[in-house]
Protein backbone atom coordinates (compact mmCIF):
# COMPACT_ATOMS: atom_id res chain seq x y z
CA UNK A 1 0.00 0.00 0.00
CA UNK A 2 0.87 3.41 -1.16
CA UNK A 3 0.94 6.22 1.16
CA UNK A 4 0.34 9.15 -0.88
CA UNK A 5 2.33 12.85 0.36
CA UNK A 6 0.57 15.39 -1.28
CA UNK A 7 1.91 19.12 -1.29
CA UNK A 8 -0.04 22.18 -1.23
CA UNK A 9 -2.60 23.66 1.24
CA UNK A 10 -6.32 22.74 0.84
CA UNK A 11 -9.40 25.25 -0.04
CA UNK A 12 -10.21 25.37 3.26
CA UNK A 13 -7.16 26.49 4.26
CA UNK A 14 -6.90 29.22 1.59
CA UNK A 15 -10.70 30.19 2.39
CA UNK A 16 -9.28 30.97 5.93
CA UNK A 17 -6.20 33.00 4.94
CA UNK A 18 -8.23 35.04 2.20
CA UNK A 19 -10.92 35.93 5.19
CA UNK A 20 -8.46 37.13 7.21
CA UNK A 21 -6.67 38.99 5.10
CA UNK A 22 -10.35 40.82 4.19
CA UNK A 23 -11.07 41.29 8.06
CA UNK A 24 -7.21 43.17 8.34
CA UNK A 25 -8.22 45.24 5.04
CA UNK A 26 -11.54 46.39 6.23
CA UNK A 27 -10.06 47.30 9.46
CA UNK A 28 -6.65 49.04 7.86
CA UNK A 29 -7.72 51.22 5.19
CA UNK A 30 -10.45 53.55 6.60
CA UNK A 31 -7.83 54.08 9.24
CA UNK A 32 -5.03 54.88 6.67
CA UNK A 33 -7.80 57.09 4.56
CA UNK A 34 -8.08 58.95 7.96
CA UNK A 35 -4.73 59.19 8.44
CA UNK A 36 -4.08 60.69 4.59
CA UNK A 37 -6.79 63.42 5.72
CA UNK A 38 -5.37 64.22 8.53
CA UNK A 39 -1.81 64.93 7.28
CA UNK A 40 -3.56 67.28 4.96
CA UNK A 41 -4.82 69.41 7.44
CA UNK A 42 -1.94 69.67 9.54
CA UNK A 43 0.07 70.61 6.37
CA UNK A 44 -2.66 73.17 5.18
CA UNK A 45 -2.62 74.49 9.05
CA UNK A 46 1.63 74.75 8.52
CA UNK A 47 1.39 76.48 5.37
CA UNK A 48 -1.41 79.13 6.79
CA UNK A 49 0.59 79.94 9.69
CA UNK A 50 3.88 80.25 7.70
CA UNK A 51 2.19 82.89 5.39
CA UNK A 52 0.69 84.52 8.17
CA UNK A 53 4.41 84.59 10.01
CA UNK A 54 5.38 86.72 6.18
CA UNK A 55 1.75 88.33 6.48
CA UNK A 56 3.27 89.89 10.23
CA UNK A 57 6.78 90.36 9.17
CA UNK A 58 5.85 92.23 6.23
CA UNK A 59 3.69 94.43 8.35
CA UNK A 60 6.10 95.15 11.12
CA UNK A 61 8.74 95.95 8.41
CA UNK A 62 6.52 98.79 6.38
CA UNK A 63 4.01 99.51 8.77
CA UNK A 64 1.00 98.31 6.95
CA UNK A 65 -0.11 95.28 5.56
CA UNK A 66 0.93 93.98 2.47
CA UNK A 67 -2.32 94.89 -0.54
CA UNK A 68 -5.46 95.12 0.71
CA UNK A 69 -9.20 94.58 -0.21
CA UNK A 70 -11.93 91.82 -0.01
CA UNK A 71 -11.11 88.09 -0.41
CA UNK A 72 -9.51 87.03 -3.16
CA UNK A 73 -6.85 84.11 -3.98
CA UNK A 74 -4.20 84.97 -2.05
CA UNK A 75 -1.28 83.81 -4.26
CA UNK A 76 -2.72 86.88 -6.75
CA UNK A 77 -2.72 89.35 -3.99
CA UNK A 78 0.25 88.50 -1.98
CA UNK A 79 3.18 87.59 -3.86
CA UNK A 80 4.63 90.34 -5.15
CA UNK A 81 4.73 91.66 -1.76
CA UNK A 82 5.97 88.75 0.33
CA UNK A 83 8.23 86.63 -2.42
CA UNK A 84 11.52 86.29 -1.63
CA UNK A 85 11.85 88.78 1.51
CA UNK A 86 9.27 87.51 3.31
CA UNK A 87 8.81 83.98 2.43
CA UNK A 88 10.54 81.90 -0.34
CA UNK A 89 7.93 80.61 -2.01
CA UNK A 90 4.25 81.55 -0.75
CA UNK A 91 2.28 78.43 -0.59
CA UNK A 92 -0.78 79.20 -3.16
CA UNK A 93 -2.90 76.29 -2.66
CA UNK A 94 -3.48 73.67 0.54
CA UNK A 95 -3.00 70.29 0.71
CA UNK A 96 -6.46 69.52 -1.22
CA UNK A 97 -4.73 71.58 -4.08
CA UNK A 98 -7.63 74.45 -3.87
CA UNK A 99 -6.27 78.14 -3.21
CA UNK A 100 -5.64 79.62 0.13
CA UNK A 101 -8.24 83.02 -0.03
CA UNK A 102 -7.36 85.61 2.21
CA UNK A 103 -9.86 88.69 3.76
CA UNK A 104 -7.97 91.35 4.58
CA UNK A 105 -8.76 95.02 6.18
CA UNK A 106 -6.79 97.61 6.99
CA UNK A 107 -5.39 96.02 10.20
CA UNK A 108 -7.05 92.56 10.27
CA UNK A 109 -6.18 89.37 7.53
CA UNK A 110 -8.09 86.31 7.35
CA UNK A 111 -6.16 83.41 5.39
CA UNK A 112 -8.54 80.23 4.40
CA UNK A 113 -8.32 76.92 3.37
CA UNK A 114 -11.78 75.63 2.48
CA UNK A 115 -11.47 72.29 3.40
CA UNK A 116 -11.72 68.79 1.53
CA UNK A 117 -15.36 69.72 0.20
CA UNK A 118 -13.70 73.51 -1.02
CA UNK A 119 -17.07 75.04 -0.12
CA UNK A 120 -17.30 77.64 2.38
CA UNK A 121 -18.54 77.55 5.64
CA UNK A 122 -17.77 80.53 7.05
CA UNK A 123 -15.20 81.37 9.97
CA UNK A 124 -16.79 81.60 13.38
CA UNK A 125 -14.24 82.66 15.97
CA UNK A 126 -13.57 80.03 18.12
CA UNK A 127 -14.82 76.94 16.26
CA UNK A 128 -13.52 73.17 16.82
CA UNK A 129 -14.43 71.36 13.69
CA UNK A 130 -14.75 68.05 14.01
CA UNK A 131 -15.04 67.71 9.92
CA UNK A 132 -12.65 67.64 7.10
CA UNK A 133 -14.79 69.40 4.68
CA UNK A 134 -15.32 72.55 7.28
CA UNK A 135 -13.21 75.45 6.99
CA UNK A 136 -10.22 76.22 8.35
CA UNK A 137 -9.24 79.77 9.33
CA UNK A 138 -6.18 81.49 10.43
CA UNK A 139 -6.27 85.35 11.39
CA UNK A 140 -4.46 87.90 12.94
CA UNK A 141 -1.26 85.10 13.88
CA UNK A 142 -3.91 82.64 15.43
CA UNK A 143 -6.18 80.23 14.19
CA UNK A 144 -9.92 80.92 14.41
CA UNK A 145 -11.43 78.26 13.40
CA UNK A 146 -9.60 75.22 13.50
CA UNK A 147 -9.85 71.18 13.43
CA UNK A 148 -10.06 69.42 17.05
CA UNK A 149 -10.21 66.04 18.05
CA UNK A 150 -11.61 62.81 15.70
CA UNK A 151 -12.22 64.00 12.58
CA UNK A 152 -15.03 62.28 10.08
Amino acid sequence: MRLRSNKGFTLIELLIVVAIIGIIAAIAIPNLLNAIQRGKQKRSMADMRSIGTAVESYQVDNGYPPGCGNSSDLRGVMSNYLEPTFIRTLPAQDAWKFNFQIAQSVDEYTIISYGKNRSTDGCVAGTLTKNFNNDICYSNGQYSQYPDGTQQ
